[in-house]
């Protein structure tokens, strides 16, 4: 198999990731955009990039040509040609970003459309790290003149936290301050936890106006932002950590390993007996079925109740309810014979799929009729941003869910490992408005499985394209990697269960025998598991002991995890790097023995998945209270205690 399609499951070579300097400040250019903008080890900025957001807030992708980088040290200057092409949309810009050896870095956009067509938003966005601001003081100038203070959020922000924007400055841990000037159109900011990114977001033309906005052939648009640090002795606060190593270490804090499912699959395909045998192995604590009441759910029902038998595991059960009354009985009476098999029943409204009260008190009342316990919850099969927004009464409900993907907002490898820390936030947000109900995500998604924010109808894949639902990562050692991070940040965060995938197919934790419809764009193995089936495979042998947390000296490189059960205990660690990197795990003096998942065994963990758990153990290593190992490219490794 092409080693690149092993690591992230495309024949493409990833961005380049240039090194730059304007003075105190380091950074580094990748795929046409300024990211972590450092101050030492103090990240300032997340990244400075242009979007072009569709009429269904789809980002369109650059393809970017002329491309010109001089620097020297404390400066540079870097040109490039940028086009966004998609459907109706052709639009150009050409870019000029430059660094001064003062610290002063000017961005600056020149575009044109190419054709006429209807979008939401052009323009310049800045990211602001979650971790390094919220909390930190804020000043806005606003378009007239005019000032404002006040803090970056901690809680998640259901809307803007500020607006109209011309200038933005945040306090520096040094008691300097971080500066930014916006040029070119109104600026204003939301707070991107409400879709797990873990970022705040400054950024042009207010939602407040009509949207979307058509944009005739030959409109130009010119946007500029300028960065620089003020006040305080900035050059001399950081220190750079070395490069290369990153440092886990064991802390105490701690929690309940969340159960952990999947779901059924969307295409409605049978299960071989060697599927079956292979999810039953990897041990999930329940199976999601969707259940929309005015199709053939009942159906549905018993296909999952089968399946559900086959594998010993539960149901978490999906409802769609339409707005008419009587529903309730007819689900009832299919689901009652089978209520033991059931964990919960989320109910959503089949319109907007957020949960409505009158629907809740209809399904309760007929419980009660009956006798009937069912744990019952809801909150919204979309994002946290629509639970934030439309909370429904925490009285009614036993628990409380929402549906995750990293990819809302941007689809590249480095923002997908950046928005892990983001699955957290969420979770904590949802405790805190919900109080002591459990919070369930369900369920978790490489790509998004709809569009809520669509002005219009998606339009189907060309031929030959994967569908939008599916990302090629999935099959690959990213996802592995990601799926682990993902993991372990939602059980910091305190979520009590997390339902990952589909159980076979594109969208799965392994290929169907027949293989992937499109092999060119989605290179499986038939009949083969993915990667992420191993992790899913280790988490579940830990579900409902304890975890203990290993902080990252570098959360944007390595992420680990330890777990516990009746006397085993492992660790878990994921290299969330394109290459190889050294990680140092400092805690507790333990014997291990160690297996690893990386290039090296790609094909015998995705043909053999069984001799592959039982005997790619490479060696017991003494940890004295500190161990090191070297990763490949988004590797895994599984370390065990030895007993």
């Amino acid at each position: 198999m092409n080693p690149r399609v092993m690591l992230y499951g495309r024949d493409q070579p990833l961005p380049e990731r240039v090194p730059l300097s304007a003075g105190p400040l380091r950074m580094v250019f990748e795929g046409g955009d300024l990211r972590y903008i450092r101050l030492g080890d103090l990240e300032v900025w997340r990244r400075v990039y242009v979007a072009v957001r569709d009429r269904n807030w789809n980002t369109i992708p650059a393809s970017i040509s002329n491309l010109d980088v001089v620097a020297g040290e404390g400066w540079f200057r870097v040109r490039y040609d940028a086009e966004h092409v998609s459907g109706d949309i052709d639009f150009y810009w050409h870019a000029s970003l430059e660094g001064d050896r003062d610290g002063r870095i000017t961005c600056e956009m020149d575009g044109v459309a190419r054709s006429t067509f209807l979008r939401n938003r052009i323009g310049f966005c800045l990211l602001h790290p979650i971790r390094e601001c919220a909390g930190r003081r804020v000043e806005v100038e606003h378009a007239d003149g005019s000032l404002e203070e006040g803090v970056f959020p901690r809680v998640i922000s259901p809307h803007q936290p500020f607006m109209d924007i011309r200038g933005l400055a945040h306090e520096l841990p040094s008691g300097g301050w971080a500066r930014a000037s916006f040029e070119g159109d109104v600026f204003e900011m939301e707070d991107q936890r409400n879709w797990t990114d873990a970022s705040f977001k400054t950024y042009s033309t207010p939602l407040a106006l009509p949207f979307p906005v058509e944009v005739p052939a030959g409109t130009r648009i010119h946007q500029r932002v300028t960065l620089w640090l003020e006040g305080g002795e900035v050059s001399q606060q950081y220190i750079v950590r070395e490069a290369g190593r990153v440092e886990l270490s064991l802390s105490r804090a701690s929690g309940q390993v969340p159960e952990l499912g999947l779901c059924v699959p969307s295409d409605g395909r049978a299960h071989s007996p060697r599927e079956v045998d292979r999810l039953r192995a990897m041990g999930p604590t329940h199976l999601r079925a969707e259940l929309w009441m005015r199709g053939r759910w009942r159906d549905e029902l018993a296909r999952a109740l089968s399946l559900a038998g086959a594998l010993g595991c539960r149901l978490e059960l999906a409802v769609f309810a339409p707005e008419e009354a009587g529903w309730a009985p007819a689900l009832l009476d299919a689901v009652g014979p089978h209520a033991a098999q059931v964990s919960r029943v989320l109910l959503f409204h089949e319109a907007d799929r957020l949960t409505r009260a009158e629907q809740l008190e209809h399904l309760r009342a007929e419980l009660s009729r009956r006798g009937l316990r069912l744990q019952v919850g809801g909150g919204t099969d979309a994002y946290f941003a629509q639970l934030n927004r439309s909370r429904p009464e925490p009285s009614k409900l036993d628990c409380v869910c929402y549906s995750a993907n990293p990819q809302v907002h941007a689809e590249d490898n480095s923002s997908l490992v950046e928005n892990l820390e983001g699955q957290l936030y969420p979770v904590v947000s949802a405790r805190e408005v919900f109080g002591e109900r459990p919070v369930y995500v369900t369920p978790l998604t490489l790509r998004p499985r709809f569009n809520p924010a669509a002005t219009a109808p998606e339009p189907p894949a060309s031929e030959g394209e994967l569908p939008s639902q599916v990302d090629p990562r999935q099959m690959s050692l990213f996802g592995a990697a990601w799926t682990l991070g993902a993991l372990t940040y939602l059980a910091l965060g305190g979520a009590s269960g997390v339902t990952c995938y589909e159980t076979v197919g594109w969208l799965g934790v392994m290929e169907g025998a027949q293989g992937s419809p499109l092999p060119e764009a989605f290179g499986s193995v038939p009949g083969g598991v993915f990667p992420l089936y191993h992790v899913l495979a280790d988490w579940c042998e830990f579900v409902g002991g304890e975890w203990r947390a290993l902080e990252s000296s570098d959360p944007l490189s390595a992420v680990g995890i330890m777990l516990r059960r009746g006397g085993r205990a492992t660790l878990l660690v994921a290299n969330l790097l394109p290459t190889a990197n050294r990680i140092v795990i400092s805690g507790e003096d333990l014997e291990l023995r160690l297996r690893v998942l990386d290039q090296g065994n790609y094909m015998r963990a995705v043909t053999d998945p069984e001799g592959y758990r039982e005997s790619e153990w490479r060696r017991v290593a003494k940890w004295d209270g500190r161990f090191e190992l070297e990763l490949g490219p988004y590797a895994v490794a599984r370390m065990d205690v030895a007993s």
